[in-house]
């Protein structure tokens, strides 16, 4: 029986291998059958080089090129940012080459879990009352008055709680501005959440972002009633944060028992939409969570359902990937189109998408923003690109979306939540310790050396992959969990409270 290998080789065409555990310099391991002497230490997650590389060559991983020898490399030696870095990729785009069709489940085989059903024909994993600030000037009294309902299930028992969504914005911005209504469009939609039962706007009372304006653009009503406008609290009106405070809790205070009456019911998984995210990302992270979570993508989708993938700034390199599973030329333009609006707006600030990996990534051995985009992209599975959306619109298509988004979590997840994401799959090598009310977030560990470390974090150890199992059957422990905490697990994010701060609208434009 053969001795299993030090290394991973994820593609025959790879120059590197990612080593599964720490190795030291001057041993000689096996990789693919081929014994290679080591000429520098490895830790777990890192490259080392198959074989020779020219400085200036490309080097290869997945594939696909991942940077280029900024010094020669001797097969053995560590590969990482002394010797790699990102240069020019002549790109060519095979629109839909690789679009195959999904084998749907026939209804017949439909699974089911138990959710909110709304008014509007979504479905809710949760069922929160939320208390939104419009600007930073309202979010402590926000804040107090979740305060006033920390123990509320004790009486409510249907409610996953009150939740004050809250942020640093709302005012200084241009009126009308891309901002403006960036914030709108994005409050809007946490508003309209099928995980949010109901919900109080509270505002200052001279902020830009005001309350009516925002109401009457996004057509704002309570869930369970459409013709009544949800309360408004603002704080200069009410006379101070004491009487605001006391207004907002009884407003709160008449919505918990209409909030309490809706039930769970069996769900059909098609009324999933499943945002992907990744965070604190290392060297296993293309090789363990993300195609695992991937293989669970691809199956929610037979069934209906929706999986969503976003992070613009960080699939520079693996673009090509996702436009030759583009359905149409249309939704090949629309990623290009999102693509090209970023490089202008990074260059405004003197930025480049490779800027990134951050420090973290890069002590997980992560080197190039190419490596990391096309690690990344894994989380996506396989089957068509359906659509592409911008930050915070509505999610309306079934099957494989894309939002554009930035690449920094709370603000690329809060775009996802805003978008009609109600259950969350996030990924992380580093210790990630993501959650995102009203959205349930489920956390995956690359690695088990992780898992074992932030067991009370972590909801699922990936790295199990690197010790032999298979990427489909930890694909299915992730999909089974999807399932189970769309019909009320608490995930590890929720059992630890984590989850109101992370609210974090993207900011587009000035501060006036």
């Amino acid at each position: 029986m053969r001795r299993p290998d030090d290394a991973i080789v994820l593609h025959a065409r790879d120059d590197v291998a990612i080593a599964k555990n720490d190795l030291a310099a001057g041993a000689t391991i096996t990789v693919e059958g081929t014994a290679i002497a080591l000429r520098d230490d490895i830790r777990a997650g890192h490259k080392l080089a198959r074989r020779a590389i020219a400085a200036g060559e490309p080097v290869r991983r997945y594939g696909e090129i991942i940077g280029f020898a900024s010094a020669p490399i001797a097969a053995g030696d560590w590969v990482h940012v002394h010797n790699l870095a990102v240069g020019a990729l002549a790109q060519t785009y095979d629109v839909g080459k690789n679009a195959r069709p999904v084998n749907f489940y026939s209804p017949g085989q439909m699974r089911f879990f138990d959710g909110f059903a709304r008014p509007d024909g979504r479905v809710g994993t949760r069922n929160y009352i939320a208390v939104i600030a419009t600007v930073n000037c309202s979010a402590s009294v926000s804040s107090f008055v979740r305060e006033r309902f920390r123990d509320v299930k004790q009486q409510y028992p249907n409610l996953d709680g009150v939740i004050a969504l809250t942020h640093k914005s709302g005012c200084g911005q241009v009126l009308n501005g891309p901002d403006h209504l960036l914030l709108e469009r994005v409050m809007a939609g946490y508003a309209r959440h099928p995980n949010v039962a109901a919900y109080v706007i509270v505002g200052l009372g001279c902020e830009v972002n005001q309350p009516l304006p925002l109401i009457e653009r996004h057509k704002l009503s309570l869930m369970d009633d459409p013709s009544q406008r949800p309360p408004v609290i603002t704080i200069q009106e009410a006379g101070g944060v004491r009487k605001a405070v006391e207004a907002a809790v009884a407003a709160v205070a008449q919505l918990l028992p209409r909030a309490n009456d809706a039930r769970r019911r069996p769900q059909p998984l098609s009324q999933l939409v499943l945002a992907t995210n990744c965070g604190g990302s290392d060297g296993n992270s293309g090789i363990t969570a993300n195609p695992a979570l991937g293989w669970a993508v691809d199956e929610l989708i037979r069934y209906g359902g929706t999986g969503v993938l976003a992070e613009t700034t960080e699939i520079d390199g693996a673009e090509q990937v996702l436009i030759a599973r583009a359905q149409s030329k249309t939704v090949a333009d629309k990623l290009l189109a999102r693509i090209a609006w970023w490089k202008k707006h990074l260059a405004q600030f003197g930025a480049e998408t490779n800027h990134n990996p951050a420090p973290g990534n890069k002590a997980g051995g992560l080197t190039t923003v190419f490596e990391k985009s096309l690690g990344g992209i894994a989380k996506a599975g396989t089957t068509p690109l359906m659509d592409v959306v911008e930050y915070a619109q509505p999610i309306t298509s079934k099957g494989f979306v894309f939002m554009d988004t930035p690449g920094h979590d709370p603000v690329s997840m809060t775009g996802l939540v805003a978008g009609g994401a109600n259950i969350i799959c996030f990924t992380t090598g580093r210790g990630s310790v993501f959650g995102c009310k009203p959205t349930p977030s489920i956390k995956l560990a690359t690695n088990t050396r992780l898992y074992q470390r932030m067991e009370d974090d972590m909801d699922i150890n990936c790295g199990v992959i690197l010790e032999g199992a298979s990427v489909a059957d930890v694909g299915r422990q992730i999909f089974e969990e999807l399932c189970a905490v769309a019909s009320g697990k608490q995930t590890k994010s929720e059992l630890s409270g984590v989850g109101e701060e992370e609210f974090a609208p993207w900011s587009l434009g000035p501060v006036l």
